[in-house]
């Protein structure tokens, strides 16, 4: 089975539409934790520096695979809705 490329959820208030795609593995690889900041997700951002903090930053190498999902777990519970 093959995964979507890109994830479009909409804000069902104002009609805003924000796209997630694959790259966001790229992303939290090259930003780290601050990637989950910039898409508002404090606790992920909290979280995944405080492993890093603690396993010296291997986890960083690991945290990312699981990037898009988070991101799209969060959306689904702020009330977007996936279009």
């Amino acid at each position: 089975m093959w995964r979507k490329f890109k994830v479009t959820f909409e804000h069902p208030n104002n009609g805003y539409q924000e796209t997630i795609t694959n790259f966001s593995i790229l992303w939290c690889l090259v930003f780290g934790s601050l990637y989950f900041a910039y898409k508002g997700i404090w606790r992920h951002f909290v979280l995944s520096l405080a492993i890093g903090i603690f396993t010296f930053g291997v986890s960083w190498f690991i945290y990312p695979f699981f990037a898009k999902n988070i991101i799209a777990t969060q959306y689904r519970k702020n009330g977007w809705l996936e279009i």
